[in-house]
């Protein structure tokens, strides 16, 4: 491929590398560790680790963190592989909507379950007072009940009373 060792431990917006498993295993720095990310997901969200036992993480860019079910080479010069799941190197490390939407049913901790008028302002993309979380600020997964069953609509910020929306505009609905 024509890398160099050296080029191989710096981060590179266009190519792939694999997470570290442990913090004592990095070589990018800066770069989150598998551990850290999976440890991430159990104490925020207490979803339990052994759900990503068949996926790898990858990063690709400065804190975009890709999910993979599956194993591949590194590092990988290709546009995409699996699906982006979380951005780190910034303050508080944020889940992507795609990711909650399709494991977020495994959290048992940070969800905050909405009523239809409010899961529809949040799909809206709206901001909107709620005053009735107990839990921690931040990140916490936005769900309604469908059918009988919780469905993660998507990531919300949750300060001072307010779920502030995160769906990304593209992504927003008027149900």
């Amino acid at each position: 491929m024509g890398d160099s060792d050296d080029s191989l431990e710096q981060n590179d917006g266009q190519r792939f590398g694999r997470l570290p498993e442990t913090p004592a295993e990095r070589t990018v720095e800066g770069r989150a560790s598998r551990e850290e990310v999976v440890d991430y997901f159990e104490d925020r969200f207490a979803i339990p680790p052994e759900t990503f036992d068949e996926h790898t993480f990858w990063e690709k860019g400065a804190g975009k963190i890709w999910i993979y079910a599956g194993d591949a080479p590194t590092p990988l010069e290709i546009e995409a592989i699996g699906m982006t799941c979380l951005r780190t190197r910034q303050e508080h490390w944020k889940p992507t909507t795609d990711f909650v939407q399709r494991v977020g049913h495994h959290a048992e901790a940070c969800v905050i379950d909405l009523e239809r008028e409010e899961a529809t302002a949040f799909a809206a993309g709206e901001d909107q007072e709620i005053e009735r979380w107990e839990g921690d600020w931040g990140y916490l997964i936005a769900a309604h009940t469908v059918a009988g069953e919780r469905e993660p609509l998507g990531i919300g910020l949750y300060v001072h009373g307010e779920l502030r929306s995160m769906v990304p505009k593209g992504r927003q609905r008027d149900l």
